[in-house]
């Protein structure tokens, strides 16, 4: 029997929280086929492993669609009704940052595809905010943006899940 999935997830955590395998584990709790969007960019040999280590973990009934910056358009493009996986919200961000784009804009835009996506979407980020305020005004910004879009999404998802030590805390 399939576990029920509200139409919004948020999932967040700090880093190596467990965030990316317990969102993996909602989203196969339902009937395949499932969509991941990804949203890294492999800059380097370390971060060509981190995309290896998840792609080596989902089986064939994933489809993955790699959307660094375009992530809005890429869940729009989803097909009907199939559960959605986004990893991760705070690579986005930090895309968009880079790339000079409107973040405010993206964020609102990103917010209006998950209202009409047709089934359930599971997003994953990094909490930030909980440690010391960083020294450079760049760090800074993306703190805050972040801290931003986690609120706006909060706010308009059915479930937010906190990730600690691999344990899921359901905040709302």
């Amino acid at each position: 029997m399939a576990t029920i999935l509200p139409p919004l997830t948020l999932v967040l955590g700090g880093a190596r929280s467990g965030k990316s395998r317990h969102a993996e584990a909602l989203v196969e709790a339902l009937p395949p086929p499932w969509s991941y969007i990804a949203t890294a960019q492999a800059y380097d040999d370390e971060m060509r492993e981190r995309i290896a280590e998840h792609r080596a973990r989902r089986s064939e009934s994933w489809t993955t669609i790699d959307a660094p910056l375009a992530l809005p358009d890429a869940i729009r493009q989803v097909p009907a009704g199939r559960a959605v996986l986004v990893d991760c919200l705070t690579l986005w961000l930090t895309n968009l940052i880079l790339a000079e784009r409107d973040v405010a804009a993206a964020s609102a835009d990103l917010i209006a595809a998950c209202a009409v996506a047709s089934g359930p979407i599971v997003l994953v980020s990094n909490e930030v905010g909980l440690g010391i305020v960083p020294e450079n005004a760049l760090a800074r910004r993306f703190r805050d943006e972040a801290g931003r879009l986690h609120q706006s999404l909060a706010a308009k998802a059915d479930r937010v899940v906190f990730m600690v030590a691999g344990l899921p805390m359901q905040v709302k």
